[in-house]
C-alpha cells in the first residue's frame, strides 16, 4: 500500500512538472521536485507567510511559491548541502530567506544523525523501525549543527496575519514547538509531520503534539498524507494541520 502511494506521488509530480514550467526548471537545474502532496492546504488557506522548519532542498517552499507567489518564506535548514541547493533555487526570489540552523530551546550545537537519504536526517537517533519501513534511511554519519530558538531569527512583530508554521524535522517536532512557544499565538496554522510510532528514538508521538498545541489554543483540523506499514494496516505518520482557535 505504501509503495503504491509512493509511486502515485511520483507520477503526480511528473505531471505537475509537465504543467508548470517553474517546477520543471527547478527539477532540471537543481533536482528539486515540489511537494505537490501539500497542494490541498496551500490552495485552500489564505497564506501570506510561511515559516518552513526543516526546509531541506526547498520542496515545500517551492510549492508555496507556486500557489502563493507573494507569500514571505522564512526557512530553516541546518545541513550545508541541502541549504546550498535551497539558496540556489530561490536566489532570485526576494520573498525567501533561509537560515542554516536547527530550532531548539537554547542556543548551541547538537549532533545531527545523517541518513543515507538526507531528508530523513534527525537530531534524534534513527530507530530500527524507521529503517525497516523506509529502507535506505539508515544513519551513515553524524554532523554538528548550530541550534537556536525561533525568536532569535523572527521577532514577534514580524509575524503577521495569515502565517503558517510548517514543521518537518523527523521526530524533533516537540522541541521545535517548545522553542517557538512564546510566538505560537502569532501563527494562524501549524502544519507538522507527526509519527504514531517511534521512528526516531525519544520522539514525541502525534497524541503528545496534539495535546501540546491544544493547550496553546490550536485545534486539529485535518490529517494529510498518511504513511502506513509496508504490510499495510498500521499508520506510521501523517501531516497534521492545526488551526488557532478564535
Amino acid at each position: 500500500m505504501q509503495d503504491f502511494r509512493n509511486h502515485a506521488i511520483r507520477f503526480r509530480k511528473l505531471l505537475a512538472m509537465a504543467r508548470h514550467p517553474a517546477y520543471l526548471r527547478a527539477f532540471l537545474r537543481h533536482r528539486v521536485a515540489a511537494s505537490i502532496e501539500h497542494d490541498a492546504i496551500l490552495k485552500s488557506l489564505p497564506i501570506r507567510m510561511v515559516v518552513d522548519v526543516g526546509a531541506n532542498r526547498g520542496q515545500f517552499s517551492l510549492a508555496v511559491s507556486h500557489w502563493r507567489p507573494l507569500a514571505r518564506i522564512v526557512a530553516f535548514e541546518p545541513l550545508p548541502g541541502p541549504a546550498a541547493i535551497y539558496r540556489a533555487l530561490f536566489a532570485d526570489n526576494p520573498h525567501v530567506t533561509i537560515h542554516e540552523v536547527a530550532l531548539a530551546s537554547e542556543r548551541g550545537e547538537m549532533e545531527m544523525n545523517i541518513s543515507r537519504r538526507d531528508d530523513s536526517s534527525s537530531l534524534l537517533p534513527i530507530a530500527d523501525l524507521q529503517t525497516r519501513h523506509f529502507p535506505g534511511t539508515e544513519r551513515v554519519a553524524t554532523y554538528k549543527v548550530p541550534v537556536a530558538p525561533l525568536g532569535d531569527f523572527l521577532p514577534v512583530e514580524n509575524i503577521g496575519a495569515g502565517t503558517l508554521l510548517k514543521i518537518d524535522v523527523q521526530g524533533f517536532e516537540l522541541p521545535v514547538l517548545q522553542s517557538a512557544q512564546t510566538l505560537l499565538t502569532r501563527f494562524d496554522w501549524v502544519y507538522a509531520e507527526c509519527s504514531y510510532v517511534q521512528l526516531y528514538e525519544g520522539q514525541a508521538l502525534a497524541e503528545e503534539i496534539i495535546a501540546f498545541l491544544a493547550e496553546r489554543g490550536f485545534t486539529l483540523k485535518a490529517r494529510f498524507n498518511p504513511s502506513y506499514g509496508r504490510a499495510g494496516g498500521e499508520i506510521l505518520q501523517a501531516d497534521l494541520l492545526f488551526e488557532k482557535r478564535a
